[in-house]
């Protein structure tokens, strides 16, 4: 059984496929928040700004097997276009990625994209692997495409990565839109961010632009 909160087409806003079309399914749950404000500042992840509780978002529901999902995600796809592009995220993604979701959606023409915290295991055929830390525990998934760090995080600063095997390194100022001042102190963290990467070029900038073209 997969529960998914929501899955949509749209165009990836972050990283380094910012701005190609991808359809994005989010799985519900995470192994480093509970999703509910209440736990939020006793969490390991206290600065979350997507709702992955529940299965009640757009195309949201509960799939019995892979071929169910697969077929409910491809309808979202543009008919009769090839460059078929899927990014499974969360939540945690890797809580309920499996061999059978990977082998149905290969079978039918997608490259695979994974957004994660990293602490999980991966199922093997994932295309283009992303690792977002948000844990200062040692991360089980180690190598990759590209390493997405939200910037500044007061528990791991971007020094303990730069020796993963990733191809990209990308630093991502802090969303504090959803926080109020007594989660965590606000600060200017887009411009924290741009200094740290003029200092240490190993990194880029990632920005969200999704949320600048006011799209999903």
């Amino acid at each position: 059984m997969y529960s998914i909160k929501e899955a949509f087409y749209s165009l990836q806003g972050e990283g380094a496929h910012a701005g190609r079309p991808a359809l994005f399914c989010r799985f519900t749950g995470c192994n480093l928040w509970s999703g509910l404000e209440k736990t939020r500042s006793k969490s390991e992840c206290q600065f979350c700004d997507t709702d992955f509780i529940g299965t009640d978002g757009q195309n949201g529901g509960k799939f019995k097997t892979a071929e169910q999902l697969r077929i409910h995600i491809d309808a979202l796809w543009p008919e009769g276009q090839a460059h078929k592009y899927v990014v499974f995220t969360g939540g945690e993604p890797a809580l309920q990625l499996d061999d059978d979701i990977i082998t149905e959606m290969k079978s039918h023409g997608y490259t695979i994209a994974i957004e994660t915290n990293g602490t999980q295991p991966l199922p093997q055929g994932i295309d283009w692997i992303c690792v977002s830390p948000k844990t200062a525990k040692p991360l089980i998934v180690t190598r990759g495409d590209e390493l997405k760090l939200v910037y500044p995080q007061s528990h791991i600063s971007p020094e303990l990565f730069e020796a993963l095997n990733f191809s990209h390194f990308y630093l991502q100022p802090m969303d504090q839109s959803h926080l109020s001042k007594d989660q965590i102190p606000l600060m200017d963290t887009q411009q924290a961010t741009l200094k740290y990467c003029l200092s240490h070029p190993r990194w880029r900038l990632s920005l969200q632009t999704h949320k600048m073209l006011n799209i999903d």
